[in-house]
């Protein structure tokens, strides 16, 4: 399998979301990631947001790889070939396997998985397992009330305030950019 330099692991939705602006910015990050000489590792679907940054990421001759579970190939196979792909057991060894083969997260507009899988990179940066940078990138405030949620959970005490320094916060795919070139 053929690896970069650099590998960027995008966490979003399976859908295309409400807002017009989240397909766009997935397709922008996509070519951003070709653009630079990454490579994405992603879910494997061609469906929703996820399907717009892999294939703006193959279009502008950018390297992929697709992580997919038995139990998803029926709903989210891609039906177009996006370069390289891992078929896991289950979801667990799939976000293992995607966050195994990636220098960096970023973590666009999504639902429960998306969700789900940045509170697991969270925690286990957290836990000292990894100083892999983490990005969540807020189009049009999408994550406001996660880091709402996040902030009350800190006031509560159920964290420490060192939580936030976890992960980084974006407006924009140059501001994105410009976080994993740091």
């Amino acid at each position: 399998m053929h690896q970069s330099a650099f590998s960027v692991c995008v966490f979003c939705g399976a859908r295309s979301g409400a807002v017009p602006d989240y397909e766009v910015a997935a397709r922008n990050l996509g070519s951003a990631i070709a653009e630079n000489g990454w490579r994405l590792v992603y879910g494997a679907g061609d469906v929703g947001i996820m399907g717009a940054v892999a294939e703006a990421c193959q279009s502008a001759g950018g390297s992929t790889l697709g992580v997919i579970p038995t139990h998803l190939l029926d709903r989210e196979a891609p039906r177009r070939a996006f370069g390289d792909q891992i078929i896991t057991e289950n979801m667990h060894e799939r976000k293992k396997v995607m966050f195994m083969n990636s220098d960096a997260i970023c973590v666009l507009p999504g639902g429960a998985g998306s969700l789900d899988e940045f509170f697991e990179v969270l925690t286990w940066g957290q836990l000292g397992l990894h100083n892999k940078p983490i990005l969540l990138l807020n189009i049009q405030g999408y994550w406001q009330v996660l880091l709402d949620l996040i902030d009350h959970v800190i006031d509560q005490g159920f964290a420490d305030a060192s939580l936030r320094n976890f992960f980084q916060v974006v407006d924009s795919i140059d501001d994105l950019v410009a976080a994993m070139k740091d």
